[in-house]
């Protein structure tokens, strides 16, 4: 007995023959890692910018702090605090302008003698009205 040769080419009529699909998964995967990757740096660049914000040392706002905490008991060093402090504040306004130059000439009393008396009323008045007029 001899075996015939099969042959596999036997035509198939039920069975479509395979299709390539495209396939993008990696695709989509690949831009969505890209994008949650930009999103995470703009996120972590505004904390930063947020944070440094936060640090950022305001001397208007020191500056303000301080003259509200000036006491009156030496007339010489607080004089001298007022006019150094309120200088940071005197270029606001032509208004502060004048005002700071009318404190400072009311200081000038107390500034460059040994023994000075204390600040009289007017001057304290001044001195007030000229703080509330500094803003922040």
């Amino acid at each position: 007995m001899i075996m015939q040769e099969q042959s596999y080419d036997i035509p198939l009529h039920d069975i479509k023959p395979i299709v390539e699909v495209q396939e993008y998964s990696l695709y989509y995967f690949l831009g969505l890692s890209l994008l949650a990757c930009i999103l995470a740096c703009g996120m972590l660049y505004i904390l930063y910018k947020w944070f440094k914000r936060r640090k950022v040392f305001n001397i208007r706002k020191e500056h303000k702090r301080l003259l509200s905490e000036i006491s009156f008991g030496d007339a010489k060093k607080s004089a001298y605090a007022i006019t150094l402090y309120g200088a940071t504040f005197k270029e606001d306004s032509p208004r502060h302008v004048e005002m700071f130059a009318n404190l400072s000439s009311r200081l000038q009393e107390y500034k460059y003698k040994k023994e000075v008396e204390a600040i009289d009323k007017e001057t304290l008045g001044y001195f007030e009205l000229y703080k509330e007029m500094c803003d922040v």
